[in-house]
């Protein structure tokens, strides 16, 4: 059994994007969606509208998240999943703050309250394959908020356990020589606190290049989008899409995808 997961920032709609605005891309989103046809992907900068826009080009799918701001209030970091190969087991979101339950918290450095939304799902036709998944979006500003914020999304991994697989996924707003990379890694710890997870990006011959384009393409550079995954899965392959549609970049970042399955 193999899956294909995907992480995707959207860049948000409110935005003054010109050419690029989002009225223009949602067909190119959902076009570069539909061509990899994941079972599961997360995306980051979503307000609701645009969530609801995308999911009716994508009606095979359902998604969970709440915004930033508490309920539909500003971005989400959503998950969506397709129905026909997952069923929706239990939701949550959690703030990446000292208050974690506190909607629209803000603690450390960070520039702005930042999410994590997660999702456990049961294969479809298999009760006995699980998988959580957990999408975030760190932020852009604060290092120490980014590293704390992360230290809380894996605390939240371990106390699901360790035997159910699971998938990070996310815009880190970090480049793999940065310490939150480096920590998730396992190369180094934070507070002591330790990652065992597994890069996708390790699945490559050579390195992903840049992930952010802000709309001009390219590959030269550093990504700061990823999926990690834990010792219960593994990652046969891993690309960066790059593709135009219609003349257009989809995003400002490009999305990451990964055939992923449970260790035998």
């Amino acid at each position: 059994m193999t899956w294909t997961v995907m992480t995707f920032n959207l860049r948000n709609s409110s935005a003054n994007d010109g050419d690029n605005a989002w009225p223009n891309r949602i067909g190119a989103a959902a076009a570069t969606i539909r061509a990899h046809a994941p079972s599961l992907f997360g995306i980051q900068e979503g307000f609701l509208h645009m969530l609801e826009e995308l999911n009716a080009l994508l009606p095979d799918y359902a998604w969970i998240g709440e915004g930033r701001g508490g309920g539909t209030e500003d971005e989400h970091c959503a998950i969506f999943y397709r129905r026909a190969d997952f069923d929706l087991l239990e939701q949550g979101q959690f703030w990446l703050s000292e208050t974690p339950e506190q909607a629209g918290s803000v603690s450390w450095d960070s520039s702005l309250p930042r999410i994590c939304t997660w999702g456990r799902f049961r294969a479809a036709g298999s009760p006995e394959r699980e998988i959580a998944v957990y999408n975030t979006h760190l932020d852009h500003i604060g290092e120490q908020a980014r590293e704390q914020g992360m230290r809380l999304v894996l605390r939240s991994m371990a106390r699901e356990g360790q035997d159910r697989p699971a998938i990070l996924m996310g815009d880190f707003n970090a480049e793999p020589g940065d310490r939150v990379i480096r920590f998730l890694r396992g190369q180094t710890d934070i507070d002591g606190d330790r990652s065992e997870l597994t890069d996708a990006y390790a699945a490559l011959d050579a390195a992903p290049g840049r992930t952010f384009h802000d709309f001009r393409g390219g590959t030269e550079g550093e990504p700061i989008d990823y999926l990690f995954v834990n010792a219960q899965l593994t990652v046969s392959a891993v690309q960066v899409d790059r593709g135009i549609v219609d003349g257009r970049y989809p995003s400002d970042h490009y999305p990451v995808i990964a055939r992923i399955a449970p260790r035998a």
